[in-house]
């Protein structure tokens, strides 16, 4: 190429509008995300990364992933939000109903996919399922039969069973009213008392060892995540039966779960945020419901409790605990 041709080509390269150089493969974008519980809890960070690369977006060559963990602390949620909008992140994954409302709070523009979040209309996160509107968009974990699907199982464990009493954190659950009245439309066909329990902290979860009449049912809550350890123990020390939201609560030595696939919500979110860092709008992905549900059973905690678990409901169960 001569001097003058050398020329010619920085000169066409000059010319190229802005956007066009800005779209290079090199480019490296941005996300950050904010849990509500600590990384390696339900949904990992190692998953996350695994499920993007799958789709091309490989951490540090073509993907920037900044992570916080909130560990149940609504201030420390609010705080670590501040954090990640101040990254100026290309997008945003809100685990956690709390990280949603947190992120939303300090931007109407970034976009913001959510997975294991409840009821997100009533929660004013998007106008409708079909068309979120807006900025925020995702996957919930929850469907309107699953509060009623819990206490029947309980029921079906312990038959006598008269008094549940219902465990979640006003603060970090939000939604637990709508979930309490399912629960109770099912008490009254299956002749059974709710009781709210509404826990704080440590102290109030300490409280619930003294409860032993009846069974216990734990809502979807990322503080009673955060805090498994001292209420697993409670609930030990009262020996009632107990139903959760997570298999993660069984593996740890609870009795049984009814929950949805946290590992499936996290490929579907790394989905759409493929599709929106290609271009597409949250405002046009609709909001999906749980797909794929699974049952946990812990037999060595039901024969501690004395009690029988039915073969019909052991050969529904998707993974069974010796």
């Amino acid at each position: 190429m001569n001097r003058r041709e050398c020329l010619a080509l920085l000169g066409t390269i000059a010319a190229l509008p802005v956007p066009v150089l800005a779209q290079q493969p090199s480019e490296v974008r941005r996300l950050g995300v904010l849990s509500v519980i600590a990384s390696d809890e339900v949904i990992g960070q190692a998953r996350l990364a695994e499920a993007l690369a799958g789709l091309g977006w490989k951490k540090r060559d073509k993907l920037e992933i900044d992570w916080r963990s909130g560990g149940g602390d609504r201030a420390r949620i609010a705080r670590l939000a501040d954090e990640l909008i101040a990254l100026k992140p290309d997008i945003l994954l809100a685990l956690g109903t709390p990280s949603v409302e947190e992120l939303r709070r300090r931007s109407a523009t970034i976009p913001i996919v959510f997975a294991v979040v409840t009821d997100p209309v009533s929660q004013g996160f998007v106008d409708n399922l079909a068309h979120p509107g807006g900025n925020v968009t995702g996957f919930t974990d929850y469907d309107g039969p699953l509060a009623g699907k819990w206490l029947e199982m309980l029921t079906q464990v312990t038959p006598r069973l008269s008094r549940v009493v219902v465990v979640y954190n006003p603060a970090t659950a939000p939604f637990a009213p709508l979930m309490l009245r399912t629960i109770e439309d099912a008490a009254r066909t299956l002749h059974v008392t709710v009781e709210p329990a509404p826990v704080h902290d440590t102290a109030s979860i300490a409280v619930l060892a003294s409860r032993r009449d009846g069974g216990f049912l734990i809502l979807p809550d990322f503080f009673t995540m955060a805090n498994r350890v001292e209420l697993l123990a409670a609930i030990a020390q009262a020996r009632v039966p107990a139903v959760f939201w997570s298999r993660t609560f069984v593996e740890a030595g609870g009795l049984m779960s009814y929950s949805t696939d946290s590992a499936e919500q996290l490929r579907r979110a790394a989905d759409y945020i493929d599709r929106i860092l290609k271009g597409a709008r949250p405002a046009d992905l609709p909001v999906q419901n749980p797909t794929k549900f699974e049952l946990t059973v812990n037999l060595k905690t039901a024969k501690a409790l004395d009690l029988v678990i039915s073969p019909s409901l052991l050969a529904i169960a998707d993974d069974v605990i010796e």
